[in-house]
């Protein structure tokens, strides 16, 4: 069942009185105009030429591509006028009339005006119903409908989309609707997923792995499968259709976050070393793999690496954190990135006893930061100094009691080398 309330039925007819408003060229409006053409004007027009009317239906087409580049480019108001000449047109053909409709549609839709664009494609579906773009239109007004929240309707008009290619003639544009009622099909289970109804948008993902789908489309059912287990809280069945998918699609663009989900899957599961090891083969990964695209490989890494160290690190586990703090610290040379990270790599010193190296990294960051550090990197300087002065305290006070009980007992106090003197050690 849907979650979110579905809106009254008499939506349609609403948008198809808003509609009114937005296309001055719709059937109703013309009918419904309060002072209609002259008949005898009518009856004494002169026939058009048929070059005034070649060039009539180029400036039409010329409109309708200019409406439509202007669009892309995101100039929505004047993609709105040059829609709107064609839709006012007194001779614009009924063909290019829809192709207007559709394309002022588009037009609200990509400036986030999705009210205006339900209504026209409501319009449209209601003055043209049996016309070859039907399906089309069906699936940006789910699309729309779905934007706007509406999940019941949305899935409704999907479903639509696959009875109308049912019906159309086979032959010339078959395959164009064979994509279509396949595109529906993953709309359904996607509307399902926002809908927060994972159990039954892990069923649609699932069948849509054994239709006879692009390679891309499949590994996203595949993808899109386990997520929806996880969300539903099946980690164990989350867990073992991400190892699939990983095993399956190697090429993926959604491998990156599939190893992130199945790490904190295997990390909510308590299975720590588990997750451990997801981790670092997402750190390790070959680099002709991540150079397929950097930016995705890039924020999975970091946002994978950083949640299950710091996890780690806050659980006591302070061998599994350093590893992976280490491994992050090579993902990039810029300083507000290494920096941050180094720090975290001498806490876990610290935390092991190797103070020495925690003191030679603390102080790598004073060094880089320099002496009037740039404000992303000052508080992170003055708590490294503040760590080397709390270090060289430590270490003054250690060898001051082990002087004193030395002397007591009239033994040799153990020297041990200074902590100053791993100032200048190699950073880690």
């Amino acid at each position: 069942m849907i979650r979110r309330s579905s809106p009254p039925v008499f939506l349609a007819s609403a948008f198809a009185c808003l509609v009114l408003a937005l296309v001055p060229g719709s059937r109703l409006r013309a009918a419904t105009a309060s002072t209609p053409p002259a008949p005898l004007a009518a009856a004494s027009a002169k026939p058009v030429a048929p070059a005034a009317k070649t060039r009539a239906l180029d400036e039409v087409h010329g409109l309708l591509n200019l409406g439509a580049s202007l669009t892309e480019r995101g100039d929505y108001d004047a993609a709105e006028i040059a829609f709107r000449q064609v839709l006012n047109g007194r001779a614009t053909p009924p063909n290019e009339l829809k192709s207007a409709l559709l394309g002022l549609a588009h037009m609200h839709r990509r400036h986030g005006e999705l009210t205006k664009a339900a209504a026209i494609y409501e319009r449209f579906l209601k003055d043209y119903p049996g016309d070859d773009r039907t399906p089309d239109a069906l699936l940006d007004l789910g699309r729309t409908l779905r934007s706007l929240g509406v999940y019941k309707l949305a899935i409704n008009r999907f479903y639509n989309v696959i009875n109308s290619t049912l019906k159309l003639p086979t032959g010339e544009g078959f395959e164009h609707y064979q994509l279509l009622a396949k595109t529906a099909q993953f709309e359904i289970a996607e509307t399902h997923f926002q809908a927060g109804e994972f159990a039954e948008a892990g069923k649609f993902f699932a069948r849509l792995r054994l239709l006879d789908l692009a390679p891309s489309d499949r590994a996203r059912a595949h993808f899109m499968a386990a997520c929806s287990l996880r969300r539903e809280g099946d980690l164990e069945g989350a867990v073992a259709t991400f190892r699939a998918y990983l095993e399956q699609w190697h090429d993926d663009e959604n491998i990156p976050e599939a190893r992130y989900l199945l790490a904190v899957s295997l990390r909510e599961l308590n299975r720590p070393q588990q997750a451990f090891q997801v981790t670092l083969d997402l750190l390790h990964e070959e680099k002709a793999r991540v150079a397929t695209d950097p930016k995705r490989w890039s924020y999975w890494q970091r946002r994978t690496g950083n949640q299950l160290a710091n996890d780690f690190f806050e659980n006591g586990d302070t061998l599994n954190a350093h590893a992976i703090y280490t491994g992050l610290v090579e993902l990039s040379p810029e300083p507000s990135w290494r920096l941050p990270l180094t720090y975290q790599i001498a806490l876990c010193y610290e935390r092991l006893g190797i103070l020495d190296r925690a003191l030679s990294s603390y102080q790598t960051i004073v060094d880089t930061a320099g002496k009037n550090p740039p404000a992303d990197l000052a508080e992170l300087a003055r708590m490294a100094a503040w760590r080397i002065e709390h270090l060289e305290w430590r270490d003054r006070t250690s060898r001051d009691i082990a002087k004193f009980f030395d002397s007591t007992t009239g033994k040799q106090a153990a020297i041990t080398p200074p902590l100053a003197a791993a100032k200048t050690a190699a950073t880690p």
